[in-house]
């Protein structure tokens, strides 16, 4: 996993906010930080299908997923966007040996701590360059 950095893609006063959600994914891989999900919590998987809070709830249950860590998975091109107040939008890519996704997930930082909205990851069919818009 990545030791915390500066994204040139992130403004300055996220910063902290960008550290923080750094440590927290690939979500559900960190047990060293427990993700706690918002009711109406979604999510959009490698393959398109969309996964209820439920089945996920069901699935992690049934099935412990690995540890990120441990595994040796790798994130690259962190960058946090604030959507309001207290939203975010956190962006990276994961290398889990020869699949490489691009991810996204929405957190909300509420009185209690993180906690996240929706979640998607999407196979990059090529190992292409990983370049952010550019701004208007």
């Amino acid at each position: 996993m990545p030791q915390p950095g500066t994204s040139t893609r992130t403004s300055a006063e996220l910063q902290t906010v960008l550290e923080e959600l750094i440590g927290r994914e690939p979500i559900f891989h960190r047990p060293d930080r427990p993700t706690t999900m918002a009711p109406s919590y979604w999510e959009v998987g490698a393959s398109g299908r969309r996964y209820s809070r439920e089945f996920i709830l069901q699935h992690l249950a049934a099935s412990p997923p690995a540890d990120a860590v441990q595994a040796g998975w790798q994130t690259s091109g962190h960058a946090v966007l604030r959507l309001s107040a207290d939203t975010y939008l956190f962006t990276y890519t994961l290398r889990q040996s020869e699949r490489l996704t691009r991810r996204a997930t929405i957190w909300r930082q509420t009185l209690s701590g993180w906690q996240v909205l929706f979640h998607q990851g999407t196979i990059v069919s090529a190992d292409e360059d990983d370049v952010a818009p550019a701004q208007s």
